[in-house]
This record gives C-alpha cells, sequence and structure tokens, in this order.
C-alpha cells in the first residue's frame, strides 16, 4: 500500500549533538501536528548522537537517520531535502526546542496564504544567563520584521529570519535551487535569492521556537557568518538590485569609516553615488571620494533621489526612517536600510 506524504518534512543536521538532542526530539514528538516527518542528517557525529537517533526512530517511524558521514552542513540539509517527501519543509537545530504548536501554526499560515513562500516565527533565545546583549537586540529587531513587506525592506539589513524557525514551500526552495554552498552564510544567501526572485516571506507572530545560544555556535566559530561573509553576500544582491540600477541619483546617508567600506563594496560592483548625507556639522561641505556631503534637509528635494541608509545602530536607523517617512521618502520605494 502505498502511504501518503506527510504534511510536513522536518530537516534536522546534527553533529555531536548528544547533550540537547534528547530535547530537541522531545519538542518534535510534542507537536500538536502529527502528520510530519523528520529527516535527521548525521554530519560525521563522534558521541553517542547517532544511536540516540536510531532508538527513537525504532520507536517512531517518522523519524528517519542519514548518516552520509562528514559532508558539511549545506550538504545535510540538501541531502534531507532530496529524501523529503512533503510540499512543505521546516527547519530545527539539534540544540533548540519547539513550542508544541510551531508546525501546525506555520503550516497553518502557509495554507491561508498562498502568495507567502516561507514562513518563519518568533523566537526566544535561552539560556538567558549566556545571551549577551547584542544578540539580544537581535533577536528583538528580528521579531519585529512579521509582515512580508517589513520582511521586504530589511532584507539588506540583516536576516530578518531565524533559520531553524522556518517552513518552506518545496516549489519555491526548488526554484532558488536549494541550498548553496559558498563563503557565506547559506540561510541569508537563500532569503536573498527568494526575494530577488520575487518570492514573499512571512512570520508567525508567536514564539514558536527556543534558539540556543552558545559559545561555539557555529555562526560564532565559522568564517562563512563573519560581518565581511555577511556585507560581500548581502552587497552582491543590492547591487543587482534594479532601484539601483534606474538612473535615479543615489544618496549614501551615513558616517565613518565602517560605512565607506561597505559603500565601496557597491561601488566595485558599478552602482555609483550622487552625493552623501550626514548629521554631522563637521563633516558638512566636506567631500566623499570627491563627492559632497550633505545636511538632512537637502534630501526634502524634487525630484527624490534613492537614499541608502547604511547605519547598524536599530535605534538610529529607526530615527533616520522616522525623518525620510516624515519627508515623503517610502521606505522600499525611496530608500532602503542597509546593515
Amino acid at each position: 500500500m502505498i502511504m501518503a506524504p506527510p504534511e510536513v518534512s522536518l530537516v534536522i543536521p546534527f553533529r555531536n549533538a548528544q547533550d540537547t538532542l534528547s530535547e530537541c526530539l522531545d519538542s518534535l514528538q510534542q507537536q500538536t501536528l502529527r502528520s510530519f516527518e523528520a529527516l535527521l542528517v548525521d554530519d560525521g557525529s563522534g558521541d553517542g548522537s547517532q544511536e540516540l537517533v536510531r532508538a527513537r526512530a525504532r520507536a517512531d517511524g517518522r523519524l528517519r537517520l542519514f548518516s552520509p558521514g562528514r559532508v558539511g552542513l549545506v550538504a545535510a540539509l540538501n541531502l534531507g531535502i532530496a529524501h523529503s517527501r512533503a510540499a512543505l519543509i521546516a527547519r530545527m537545530d539539534a540544540d533548540d526546542i519547539m513550542h508544541p504548536d510551531r508546525l501546525r501554526q506555520q503550516a497553518e499560515y502557509l495554507r491561508i496564504s498562498p502568495d507567502i513562500a516561507l514562513a518563519g516565527c518568533q523566537v526566544e533565545l535561552f539560556p538567558r544567563n549566556v545571551v549577551r546583549a547584542g544578540y539580544r537586540e537581535y533577536a528583538r529587531w528580528q521579531n519585529g520584521c512579521v509582515d512580508p513587506e517589513d520582511i521586504a525592506a530589511n532584507i539588506f539589513v540583516e536576516s530578518p529570519l531565524a533559520h531553524p524557525s522556518v517552513m518552506m514551500r518545496r516549489a519555491a526552495l526548488e526554484s532558488a535551487g536549494g541550498y548553496a554552498d559558498g563563503p557565506f552564510p547559506e540561510d541569508y544567501d537563500l532569503w536573498l535569492r527568494l526575494h530577488e526572485s520575487g518570492h514573499r516571506m512571512g512570520k508567525v507572530a508567536s514564539v514558536l521556537l527556543s534558539w540556543r545560544e552558545r559559545p561555539d555556535r557555529t555562526s560564532r566559530v565559522d568564517s562563512r557568518y563573519s560581518r565581511d561573509a555577511f556585507d560581500r553576500l548581502r552587497t552582491r544582491y543590492l547591487g543587482r538590485d534594479p532601484r539601483l540600477r534606474s538612473g535615479r541619483d543615489i544618496v549614501v546617508w551615513g558616517g565613518g569609516r565602517p560605512t565607506r567600506l561597505r559603500a565601496r563594496l557597491l561601488m566595485d560592483q558599478g552602482v555609483r553615488f550622487a552625493a552623501w548625507v550626514d548629521i554631522n556639522p563637521r563633516r558638512i561641505g566636506k567631500t566623499i571620494w570627491g563627492l559632497p556631503v550633505h545636511p538632512p534637509e537637502r534630501l526634502d528635494r524634487s525630484p527624490k533621489p534613492f537614499v541608502l541608509v547604511y547605519v547598524t545602530s536599530h535605534g538610529a536607523r529607526d530615527e533616520i526612517a522616522c525623518v525620510l517617512d516624515g519627508i515623503g521618502y517610502r521606505r522600499g520605494r525611496d530608500y532602503l536600510c542597509v546593515g
């Protein structure tokens, strides 16, 4: 008898995760949505992780173990996806914990929103005693990016989605080419490809994932997740954005050497700027790369230039957005915030 495919396929790569896998799998097996399969890909573990999963899989046929050896995260993800059977592909890491209603709520969100290709959810960081202020602020910002319009408007700031929190339509994932391997964060690269191809991404406005923070998190120790890797990846997609290739004047709002270095990456792709804007009175009237530095008031004119807000502080970025909104600029149409 041919079995009907599950409603959701959950892909969980793991490596040496014996200490956290039990909690992760407990939260998986407590899901209110029962029609799922979990594809657990062992990326060359040397502890008891594989034996733990094998024992769980014997007791629950929805869990499937794959042991390709040490292949790396991207290959492990793509292997799990290749063996999955559902029209919806969800992600989770082996050290995180799901709310019991996570899969049901995200599947329902996608069911009633046929124009959405990917659904994330809000997250909470744990354990609290190891979460640093910068990461806590990032989670706060990310949890505020909920609507598809918010996610699209902030896609060039930072990754507006926690990778282990997402659920995607298989068709959209396959049309984007799956996960790509390279010197860049594989999740952010996928979000940018989906965005570039016109796919809309949204988020369930509920905390449905407990996202574990740890000093040896891959994003902290692997060069693919460094600031430089994010900047170069972001700039590669931003440089192809039609809004920067329309012939409209482009103005950069930002100051300091970090802004200039990130903006230089865009110039290396052939993007040309007309001027800079800065609030520092000591810089007004000077030049950067031969371009004039103006006060913000100079933006209140017609025709409006397209403004790239190169400011890393979330609070300062919000203040600049309020100024631009107040003089008739529209986010996404007349300005973009860039991380």
